[in-house]
């Protein structure tokens, strides 16, 4: 290639990106509209309610243990006359922490890097809280294990000891 075509091709080139990068910096984007308060002031009972307009389109987030809770903020949302709604809002089941504290101790038991350690497990509201000897890598092993089963919120190890 010559000098010539040369500085013709990058010229080419760099106006390309110009024109694809431009337009792109100056797209319209869609308005964000917080709409929590107005749900909270309308009688949403959901934990963490997060609720924003963006593009005529309404997005709910929150937790509840309560399916109607959840269903009862999309129908909100109806009912000031959205037609496109997205209800994330997570439905927490109940702890059972006699289920939660049984995997943790199997999980701890049957797991190869914790033979021979005297353990304790307890559970309270998904905290499952831990005691007894282990060394570091033990207690590592201990709490990656029990943070993998369902419904635990937490691991505590304050009792561990080393």
């Amino acid at each position: 290639m010559n000098h010539m075509t040369r500085k013709a091709t990058n010229l080419f080139a760099l106006l390309l990106a110009i024109a694809l990068i431009v337009p792109s910096a100056y797209a319209v984007q869609p308005e964000t509209k917080d709409l929590t308060k107005l749900f909270r002031d309308g009688g949403v009972n959901v934990q963490q309610l997060q609720v924003v307009e963006v593009g005529g389109i309404v997005v709910i987030r929150g937790r509840t243990d309560n399916l109607d809770r959840a269903a009862e903020a999309g129908r909100f949302a109806q009912s000031l006359g959205y037609t496109r709604v997205a209800n994330l809002v997570q439905l927490r089941l109940p702890t059972d922490d006699a289920t939660i504290q049984r995997q943790a101790e199997r999980e701890l038991s049957i797991h190869r890097g914790l033979e021979g350690t005297n353990m304790s497990v307890a559970s309270r509201d998904g905290i499952v809280s831990l005691g007894g000897r282990f060394s570091e890598l033990q207690r590592d092993m201990a709490v990656q294990l029990v943070r993998n089963i369902d419904g635990v919120r937490g691991v505590n190890t304050d009792g561990m000891q080393r």
